[in-house]
């Protein structure tokens, strides 16, 4: 699922994939497979205030998160992070000027559990300035896995569309900017990834297509003390 920019307006499009789980390409599955294909599990309550570590092709990006902002984010990214789902997944939407969004896993198996297990939303009480993040999301309650970096203080327009921010870039701003982005939007607007095959294929399409993506080659969390 993502979100098209008309200007600054976003407009939301819900990712229907009929059969997500027929021909679905095998993938090299994660250490804590077993784990990642069970949403229902991973419902564990964030900490207040947490860090999630990003290494990446780029470097090393940091995110501080505050449950008190989204909690139902915030506890959704707390479980991706610490059981592994960001593992080698790829910035694969990256505008410059608006947002960097990743969250489709290399596995088609993953991603074919996880996309019905949405979560519910959260009211906005911080706005999509630079360097917020933010999950995105495909109408009311469909928050899933994919997440976007919002590049321009102008993306504040998002706020009244209930993309609730729950965590700042507080390392990395570099790292980000670095990230490869000439691809550009996705189709329809741009020749970038196009998210269904994304999603039902995983890396293998990827990396097969686009090639100079930049990636998270690991994720874990650090747990901070509330300030």
């Amino acid at each position: 699922m993502h979100f098209i920019r008309n200007g600054f307006i976003a407009v939301m499009i819900l990712v229907v994939v009929a059969g997500l789980g027929l021909a679905l390409q095998q993938a090299s599955a994660p250490p804590n497979m077993d784990t990642l294909m069970n949403p229902a599990a991973l419902t564990e309550t964030a900490p207040d205030v947490y860090e999630a570590k990003f290494t990446t092709t780029q470097g090393t990006i940091v995110i501080n998160v505050r449950r008190a902002w989204a909690p139902n984010g915030a506890d959704r990214f707390y479980n991706l992070v610490k059981n592994g789902y960001y593992d080698s997944c790829r910035f694969f939407r990256v505008v410059y000027g608006f947002a960097a969004q990743f969250g489709i896993n290399g596995d088609p198996k993953i991603n074919a559990v996880w996309l019905k297990a949405t979560i519910p939303d959260d009211p906005v009480k911080q706005s999509n300035r630079k360097g917020y993040v933010s999950f995105a999301k495909a109408g009311p309650n469909s928050r899933t896995t994919q997440v976007f970096i919002n590049f321009s203080d102008e993306n504040v327009l998002l706020d009244g569309t209930g993309f609730a921010p729950f965590g700042t870039v507080t390392k990395g701003t570099d790292v980000i900017t670095a990230l490869f982005s000439d691809y550009g939007e996705c189709p329809p607007q741009g020749r970038g990834p196009d998210q269904i095959r994304a999603l039902t294929e995983g890396n293998a399409y990827l990396q097969k297509y686009f090639p100079k993506l930049d990636y998270i080659k690991s994720g874990v969390v650090v747990e901070k003390a509330k300030k």
